[in-house]
């Protein structure tokens, strides 16, 4: 952490700063340790395992994930065994839980743990920004939930905690992720951190945050000028916007395609009838858009996962 070197070297104001996050820090993974939502996950330490679960939390809540992870992982037990499945095998798998571009990362990811990285998740930050699909805040999870170092995690739920509370505030991801970075207690990432995304998860959510049950009430900025509107949430980077409709949508058809040919391959005519036969170009776009991403391929016998 980038921490200032010492509180003499500060001004008043930022030396005060300071201490009140490194207070909020505090006040959160007390909040935690009296008990944080039990998830599969959390009960290891085990690199992959936790790769896994986070790939599956990227675009998912967690509740849903926890209902197949330990089915998933028993397939997927190590890289090695994933990359054995091959691509196919782990899009047959990944049924149910959408966003289907995060199996074939986790599939390339899996290979390239094998082929460089002797079949190890890396611990370094470089080295885990290397690996397909692994982005700052996976990168940073897997240090904090395997390795259990002391950095910060910022996702959308950490984000309006921050925004809210710690800043009362809109931010940018950079000064978030700073903010988030000095909040974290020494020797307490792993508990910390999980302690901040429940927060966000059950307390502080998007929509009618539940500020009366919040263990940092006191010590919220947002709450200290009055709530004022908007909320500081709203605009900071990092916190989620609603998607589109996902009924018609591109989303949609992509996915049924997917779902279509997990049971085998299938000529375009037999994909059309099965997908949307009412809207042949529809269906067209999103197998062109499913072989960009490496997904299905095309072959004079017909349309298959890849």
């Amino acid at each position: 952490m980038n921490l200032p070197r010492s509180a003499a070297s500060l001004t008043p104001t930022e030396a005060q700063r300071t201490r009140a996050l490194r207070l909020l820090g505090r006040r959160i993974d007390a909040w935690g340790a009296r008990g944080l939502r039990e998830f599969p996950w959390r009960e290891t330490r085990e690199p992959w395992a936790i790769l896994v679960a986070e790939v599956l939390l990227q675009q998912t809540q967690a509740p849903r994930i926890a209902e197949r992870y330990e089915a998933l992982l028993s397939d997927l037990s190590t890289p090695d065994a994933t990359v054995a499945l091959g691509k196919a095998g782990v899009l047959i798998r990944w049924t149910g839980l959408g966003y289907n571009s995060r199996a074939v990362r986790l599939f390339l990811a899996a290979t390239m743990i094998v082929e460089r990285f002797g079949g190890e998740v890396p611990s370094t930050r470089e080295d885990l920004l290397s690996l397909p699909g692994i982005g700052p805040y996976t990168a940073a999870a897997i240090e904090v939930f395997a390795y259990e170092r002391d950095r910060a995690v910022y996702d959308t739920n950490v984000a309006r905690v921050i925004a809210r509370a710690a800043l009362g505030a809109s931010t940018t991801a950079a000064k978030g992720w700073e903010v988030a970075e000095r909040m974290v207690p020494p020797k307490r990432g792993w508990s910390y951190n999980q302690a901040l995304l429940d927060l966000g998860a059950t307390i502080c959510t998007a929509r009618n945050p539940r500020c009366e049950q919040c263990p940092v009430a006191s010590l919220c900025q947002w709450r200290r000028a009055g709530y004022a509107d908007p909320d500081p949430a709203r605009q900071t980077a990092g916190t989620s916007r609603p998607q589109g409709t996902f009924k018609g949508s591109a989303r949609e058809a992509r996915g049924n395609v997917v779902e279509v040919l997990r049971s085998g391959k299938k000529s375009r005519e037999e994909l059309i009838a099965a997908v949307d036969p009412t809207n042949e170009a529809r269906v067209e776009r999103a197998i062109e858009g499913l072989v960009r991403d490496g997904i299905v391929r095309v072959t004079r016998s017909g349309v298959a996962l890849a």
